[in-house]
């Protein structure tokens, strides 16, 4: 979790991976907390459809959208390579295509 926060102020380190790395660990080596989180009234049902269905929320998708969008931007404003340009374009359009085939299910399921 740690590495994860770096990740927030220093720039090339990845952040979410590492958050997500943290919560899948503490889920399975700590069963209170997988608990309160399944249960949670604001992320409990994300996270149960997730597990699921494989769901991912439109406004999740929508943000992650225009991060990836942002990032696009200043990606191609940069003075980086022209193949890692093309290249990370390449990846980030295969994940937003991946997350908009996730399926949507409402907030009462």
């Amino acid at each position: 979790m740690g590495v994860g926060l770096l990740g927030v102020v220093l720039p090339g380190l990845p952040t979410v991976v590492f958050l997500l790395m943290a919560a899948w660990c503490a889920g399975k080596g700590w069963p209170a907390l997988e608990d309160w989180l399944l249960n949670h009234p604001h992320w409990g049902l994300s996270i149960r459809n997730w597990r699921v269905y494989g769901a991912v929320p439109r406004k999740a998708k929508v943000l992650a959208s225009i991060m990836m969008s942002m990032s696009l931007i200043l990606l191609w404003l940069s003075a980086i390579h022209l193949y890692w340009q093309f290249a990370l374009t390449l990846v980030l359009a295969s994940v937003l295509l991946w997350l908009w085939l996730r399926p949507e299910l409402s907030q009462e399921n």
